[in-house]
């Protein structure tokens, strides 16, 4: 299979988990999200009324990218996917929580660019959506620059959270038994910044993999409802994948003998 397919397979199956996964804490009716509804004045009761309404869009949305992908879809899912990490600095959250989501936003707006070979919002909007036969050079770079900053953001996001000791985090490595959890929290933060900057500065295939296991790990540590936090940060996944794919070295040589035979 063409590699421009399998980062299309990757990045479709990733964007679905992302919104099944969140899609699953608004029918769960997770607590937090009373903070989101909060920034609009909605108070708990409405917000528990709410949750369940919000949380099957979000996994019909998913399953729609399994079963019949749109430009629709994938655009409202960019929106929606940023819009929902907003709401965490605006209630009250750390501002690095908006940037470790990056894989809710950045995945989705990759597969429109691939499947619009480089023109992310150009034709039809409710036809399936398919990768083009052949990647152009041009539309690769594009897709390879896109997913080295949605890897940035994710992992910088992800340090700078343990760095600043989030709550969360430290519940983690005291449930995993670490009598130190800052000391724990500061390393793998510094870990995750050093490891966003050799992505932004000179991405290494084989380095690529050790993040993507890390990263896959580490997300099921968890303390609640461990498989829906896995699921829904498929797009963390998803990205350092397609990224691993992108940067192929037969796929340059391909979409360069492709450039070659086009202008010839």
């Amino acid at each position: 299979m063409p590699v421009n397919k399998n980062i299309y397979y990757v990045l479709r199956i990733a964007a679905a988990m992302c919104f099944i996964g969140h899609g699953a804490f608004g029918i769960i009716t997770k607590p937090i999200w009373c903070n989101y509804f909060a920034v609009f004045g909605i108070g708990k009761t409405a917000a528990y009324a709410l949750m369940p309404w919000v949380g099957s869009m979000d996994i019909l949305m998913g399953l729609s990218l399994l079963f019949y992908p749109t430009r629709t879809v994938l655009s409202w899912l960019v929106i929606w996917g940023f819009f929902t990490a907003m709401l965490r600095p605006m209630s009250g959250e750390a501002f690095p929580e908006l940037i470790e989501r990056a894989g809710n936003y950045g995945v989705p707006l990759v597969l429109l660019i691939l499947c619009g070979d480089g023109k992310p919002f150009a034709g039809k909007w409710f036809a399936g959506l398919k990768p083009v036969e052949q990647i152009s050079a041009k539309t690769l770079a594009k897709i390879t620059i896109c997913l080295r900053v949605v890897v940035l953001l994710l992992l910088a996001g992800h340090g700078w959270l343990n760095i600043i000791e989030k709550k969360g985090i430290m519940g983690q490595y005291i449930s995993l038994g670490f009598s130190n959890p800052a000391f724990i929290a500061h390393a793998v933060g510094l870990f995750e910044l050093v490891a966003a900057v050799a992505v932004l500065v000179k991405p290494i295939r084989d380095i690529l993999i050790v993040f993507l296991v890390w990263k896959i790990a580490t997300e099921l540590f968890y303390p609640h409802w461990e498989v829906f936090e896995w699921i829904e940060r498929g797009g963390s996944y998803g990205a350092i994948l397609a990224l691993w794919l992108a940067l192929k070295p037969a796929t340059i040589k391909e979409t360069s003998n492709n450039l070659q035979q086009s202008r010839a």
